[in-house]
């Protein structure tokens, strides 16, 4: 199994972003899903949640900027993120609980990140 993010790049203040992660290998579901995020000389953080039921989560920071979404014919979870501000500068990574076809457990599985520059 194998996730991968994508989306990231250079917005200004105030702008918008759309982050892709798509998870593709042998799958048989996957359960929640998240985004989390590092910003240089920080510890990692978790931005969002989102279950395969579609229940989300945010961190506090984000609420009423980010949606996280997904779909699960796609294996993908998404996040929009508005009104973006210097501080959402970080790498954002995303990990997918996955029901694997023959294991009696799910495992976690982690994309590799995509970076977000946001200037003021």
């Amino acid at each position: 199994v194998q996730l991968q993010a994508s989306g990231g790049g250079l917005v200004q203040a105030g702008g918008s972003l759309r982050l892709s992660c798509v998870a593709s290998g042998s799958i048989f579901s996957i359960n929640d899903m998240n985004w989390y995020r590092q910003a240089p000389g920080k510890e990692r953080e978790p931005v969002a949640n989102i279950t395969r039921g579609h229940s989300t989560n945010y961190a506090d920071s984000v609420k009423g900027r980010f949606t996280i979404s997904r779909d699960n014919a796609k294996n993908t979870a998404y996040l929009q993120m508005n009104s973006l501000k210097p501080d959402d500068t970080a790498v954002y990574s995303c990990n997918a609980d996955v029901v694997v076809p023959g294991y009696r457990s799910s495992r976690w599985f982690w994309g590799q990140g995509t970076q977000v520059t946001v200037s003021s």
